[in-house]
């Protein structure tokens, strides 16, 4: 479920002049600001946007990002985005890094439905004029890139069917890939890019009852390498994205230093789908609240936007 609370009917026009209010002055009124965009949704965001380009004939990311900075502007106009542009945005720069990170592009394509990513698809040729599946093959080798490329090229069956049969070969050919040592893995390519989420969770727990363990652990044995790695973050993401999320976001929240970049990004990416449940196993596995290990973690008007992505904040 999500923690986004927000109004039923709103004015985009008033909305806009609200925000262009905020920004007028000396001084950026920023709890205005947070106030407003954290309680509204993505539908409501868009036409803001577009009543702010007609009334004002500016855009308003430009507009947040004059008056605002620092991971408080990063994660405000990361919220501001469309969703689907804001998956777009996120694939491009995970692989534009020095070091590619297929987390985050594992994140964005795994935890789609087969539209949702073909609306992501098309946003990003849109803005970048390239293929998502050219720029993941360019910046990917061998197997890696094979299965990169399977994983986000397949359109995927969405239904309810399962094929137990298959699903428990799977489960035998998945292990006696991981056992050999000198396997190519095609098979786990071919089984975790082109199977249906369904079919993956049947085979998934097939696994773990022929052969007592899981799937996950199982890719972490002694030959675990950046495409074991990697298949992980995949069968993770697809298994249980909540709790994957969870998990992420204590590794950016723990030990010295807090990871901002993730930090904004699961909250923001998440608010409107299921933070709450996240929410749930943060504090189940780590006993403290997720809202507390911000608050603790984050200081400014960059904690109280996230407070309110977290529906800690009135409405």
């Amino acid at each position: 479920m999500a923690t986004l609370v927000a109004p039923e009917n709103s004015s985009p026009v008033d909305d806009a002049q609200v925000i262009k209010k905020a920004c007028l002055g000396l001084g950026t009124d920023e709890k205005a600001i947070i106030s407003l965009l954290g309680h509204r949704n993505s539908s409501q965001i868009r036409l803001i946007r577009q009543a702010y380009q007609e009334v004002y004939q500016e855009d308003l990311i430009k507009q947040l990002k004059s008056e605002i900075s620092g991971d408080f502007e990063k994660a405000m106009c990361l919220w501001v985005l469309d969703p689907v542009e804001r998956d777009a945005i996120l694939a491009h720069d995970a692989l534009k890094k020095a070091i590619p990170d297929y987390q985050v592009l594992l994140e964005v394509v795994c935890t789609k439905t087969p539209e949702d990513l073909l609306g992501v698809k098309r946003v990003y040729h849109k803005l970048y004029k390239h293929a998502l599946e050219e720029d993941v093959a360019s910046h990917s080798t061998g197997k890696l890139r094979k299965f990169l490329v399977g994983v986000v090229s397949t359109y995927k069956y969405h239904g309810e069917d399962i094929d137990e049969v298959a699903a428990f070969a799977d489960a035998n050919t998945l292990h006696g890939e991981i056992q050999d040592g000198a396997s190519v893995h095609d098979e786990i390519i071919r089984i975790i890019s082109t199977r249906s989420k369904k079919q993956l969770l049947a085979t998934f727990n097939h696994f773990k009852d022929i052969h007592g363990t899981s799937l996950s652990k199982a890719l972490r044995g002694p030959a675990e390498n950046e495409f074991f790695s990697t298949v992980r973050v995949a069968i993770r993401s697809i298994k249980y994205p909540q709790k994957y999320f969870a998990k992420i976001l204590r590794n950016a929240i723990k030990g010295i230093g807090t990871d901002e970049a993730v930090l904004s990004r699961v909250i923001v990416t998440r608010a409107e789908i299921d933070l709450k449940e996240i929410k749930e196993l943060y504090l189940e596995r780590n006993n403290i609240s997720l809202d507390q290990a911000v608050t603790e973690d984050t200081s400014g008007d960059y904690r109280a936007f996230l407070l309110t992505l977290l529906g800690t904040e009135g409405h």
